[in-house]
């Protein structure tokens, strides 16, 4: 016990000494937490985007066409230019502009009339950018709900819908067939000829009708957590701390590495130290700086961004678990890794690999269906998840101990296989 405290004290006071790598190992987690945060709605969980730019090419001047512009305009989540179409075009090519909207001449009056007839109905022409079709699809539904509400009140009330209704009353009238369905529109015609009538007769005879059609409902939110009010730093706090602390875990295999080519390795093997004290000590130590970087990382989460440990106890419980199962990782790489430069080349790529699909980047409630069920056999997903529960979700011990418990069973997955492969080696 007395060299193996020797061996923890050693590596530890090697880390601390080092304060370069120190501060990096701090400052780097705390900035990039700092950025994802405020994308994911910083310390007031309200969104935090901006306006979306997109152009507009009004060919259409007409009273709907106008209207149409009118409404766009006035969405607070747009920022409409007005643009030519070769310039609109333009701008959306060269990625400066999401998405261009063209309201093609006439497109009000044929509108109009695609409302009460099953022809051909007109085309808006929308140019996008291809990485922007998110963007394309909100762009869409904005402008439908502009179309129907403008098309549906200058029909039922503006003085285009009062010429529409007259000129083709006055076909059906010249019509003499006996076809069922043109008496049918005649009827509806004549019904909404007096709409129009008794709407222009409460306007006081002005030509503006009322409102047309519009959403028959409104929302009401109401965000629903167990823990405190969501804060988009603390998910990347997590991620951000998974990720370092993770490539922290390759510096414990590297430098191992390092000792067995410099035959440091071999001079402790020499000394009355068994293997399994030295690997102990390093799995200790690394165990040690992994979860006081966690816990300072975090500190600076609480201290600038007001982030929230609901569950102490869980979150300790979490996080030990998690630098257990980095310091196995770390003597993972040491086992199988031939060379220092070999191993952090594979060991770089096999952490963002985890990073990656365990959520550290975005939350993993993003991905695909099938990533979400893929990527429980990925030991960060776990991790972010735990930590996620302990602060901002605010969930009991029962999902700490869970996640704890998965994060253990990789930790001794790991160190099995890597102190199978040392013996191996040593044989």
């Amino acid at each position: 016990m007395t060299a193996l405290q020797a061996l923890v004290r050693k590596d530890l006071i090697l880390y601390l000494n080092d304060k370069r790598a120190l501060l990096l190992h701090l400052l780097m987690p705390v900035v990039l937490a700092a950025f994802f945060g405020s994308l994911f709605g910083g310390a007031g969980g309200g969104a935090n985007t901006g306006k979306i730019d997109i152009g507009l090419v009004q060919q259409d001047q007409g009273a709907i066409g106008q209207k149409i512009a009118e409404g766009l305009k006035a969405e607070s989540s747009l920022r409409v230019a007005e643009l030519s179409l070769e310039e609109a075009q333009a701008r959306v090519r060269e990625g400066k502009l999401a998405v261009a909207v063209v309201i093609p001449s006439g497109f009000g009056e044929t509108a109009g009339t695609a409302l009460f007839s099953a022809g051909s109905k007109p085309e808006i022409p929308m140019f996008y950018d291809p990485s922007q079709s998110t963007v394309l699809a909100m762009v869409k539904g904005l402008l439908t709900q502009q179309v129907m509400q403008t098309v549906s009140a200058e029909m039922f009330g503006g003085a285009t819908g009062r010429q529409f209704t007259d000129t083709s009353l006055k076909a059906l009238e010249g019509d003499r067939s006996n076809d069922p369905d043109t008496a049918a529109l005649h009827d509806l015609l004549g019904s909404l000829q007096k709409f129009q009538a008794h709407e222009d007769k409460l306007a006081g005879g002005s030509g503006k009708g009322q409102g047309g059609l519009s959403m028959p409902f409104a929302t009401k939110d109401e965000a629903l957590s167990s823990g405190p009010k969501y804060n988009g730093y603390a998910h990347s706090f997590a991620g951000m701390s998974v990720q370092f602390i993770l490539m922290m875990g390759i510096d414990i295999g590297i430098s191992i590495l390092l000792a067995r080519r410099m035959g440091i390795w071999s001079r402790l093997l020499a000394a009355p130290l068994s293997q399994s004290q030295i690997l102990l000590s390093r799995a200790i130590s690394g165990a040690l700086i992994s979860l006081g970087l966690l816990a300072a990382i975090f500190l600076c989460g609480v201290l600038i961004f007001k982030v929230e440990i609901s569950n102490l106890p869980g979150f300790l419980v979490v996080g030990a678990a998690f630098a257990l199962m980095t310091a196995s990782f770390g003597l993972l790489i040491a086992a199988f890794g031939r060379t220092p430069e070999a191993a952090r080349g594979m060991a770089v790529f096999a952490t963002l690999i985890m990073v990656m699909l365990g959520g550290a980047w975005v939350p993993s409630f993003v991905f695909p269906e099938w990533m979400q069920a893929a990527t429980v056999v990925i030991p960060t997903r776990w991790a972010v998840d735990g930590l996620d529960a302990v602060t901002w979700r605010g969930l009991g011990m029962d999902v700490a101990l869970r996640s704890a418990a998965v994060q253990l069973s990789f930790a001794a997955v790991f160190a099995g296989l890597a102190i199978w492969r040392f013996r191996r080696q040593q044989a």
